[in-house]
């Protein structure tokens, strides 16, 4: 839990006046770089101090409490591994620095959650960097922590391995852990649970779950790029139709439409192009992007 933290690096404030409480399960950290996502994370696992606020995480103040500080498994954005070792090396000196009683067998029990070979001899360095990723995730789950804090820890990642620990964060919260993952990647979002945290320059912008949250993005004006035969005679007829608030042909096949009913708009278009014969050949949203969500959230302008 943080209650009114505030940090603040010089004049820079990086993040400002944010109170929050996650719960057991899956909570995304949601927000575009620089948005105060990372120096969050840091002071919920006690790895810095608030200049204003308190942090309460795992039972105690991490920064404080070493007990409480043990519960907790970080995975910062950072490589921040020893290079030069192998995976079965650097998890097990995880294991090994949180008083782990059988330090091997937990660091092989670690990897193989995260689907990585203990076998493997090469150095940590010479992995790519989604394997590096994986051998984060192995080193901050080998003392099986109540609390898993994730920094943008798909970074990297192949779709086949980003399917994998994303079912394993799933799993994690399904077992009464309390995992908190940042992103800036919307679809991510979606795949990650329900649970949705929005932080926007360094403020919360809004909590809830993800559909509610899309709810607020579609409830606001939508730039979309619609793409077919005779785009002029298609938008004309889409602005007659009362779904559009505004239109910008750019080309004989293209046209930029603003509406504020993306539902109707989606009826409306099949049904124009049917009409007329015209071959709808792609519906792009131009603001259906992770800044257009924090711009809409923040009231616009951010």
């Amino acid at each position: 839990m943080a209650t009114d933290v505030s940090k603040s690096f010089g004049p820079l404030v990086a993040v400002s006046n944010i109170t929050l409480a996650i719960q057991p399960g899956v909570t995304a950290l949601l927000g575009p770089n620089g948005a105060g996502k990372s120096t969050l994370l840091r002071m919920l696992s006690g790895q810095a101090a608030p200049t204003s606020g308190t942090v309460w995480v795992a039972g105690g103040d991490p920064r404080t409490d070493p007990q409480a500080r043990g519960r907790i498994g970080l995975v910062p954005q950072q490589d921040g591994v020893f290079e030069r070792e192998n995976l079965l090396a650097v998890v097990r000196l995880g294991a090994i620095l949180s008083n782990v009683d059988d330090p091997d067998r937990a660091a092989r029990a670690a990897l193989d959650m995260v689907q990585l070979d203990p076998g493997i001899e090469r150095p940590v360095g010479a992995f790519s960097k989604g394997m590096r990723q994986r051998v984060k995730i192995a080193a901050a789950l080998v003392h099986q922590p109540n609390v898993l804090l994730l920094d943008e820890p798909l970074n990297g990642l192949d779709p086949k391995q980003r399917k994998q620990m994303i079912v394993l964060f799933q799993s994690l919260g399904q077992q009464g852990r309390t995992v908190l993952v940042s992103s800036h990647v919307l679809e991510e979002v979606e795949r990650f649970g329900s649970r949705v945290v929005v932080m926007a320059n360094g403020r919360l912008a809004a909590q809830g779950d993800y559909h509610g949250i899309r709810r607020l993005m579609e409830n606001q004006p939508l730039r979309v790029r619609v793409e077919c035969a005779d785009a002029r005679a298609v938008a004309g007829a889409l602005v007659a139709g009362g779904s559009v608030v505004g239109c910008r042909v750019t080309t004989a096949t293209q046209a930029e439409i603003v509406t504020d009913n993306i539902r109707q708009f989606r009826r409306d278009i099949a049904r124009v192009c049917q009409e007329r014969h015209v071959r709808l050949e792609e519906v792009m949203p131009l603001d259906d992007d992770l800044e257009s969500v924090f711009r809409y959230l923040v009231g616009g302008g951010q």
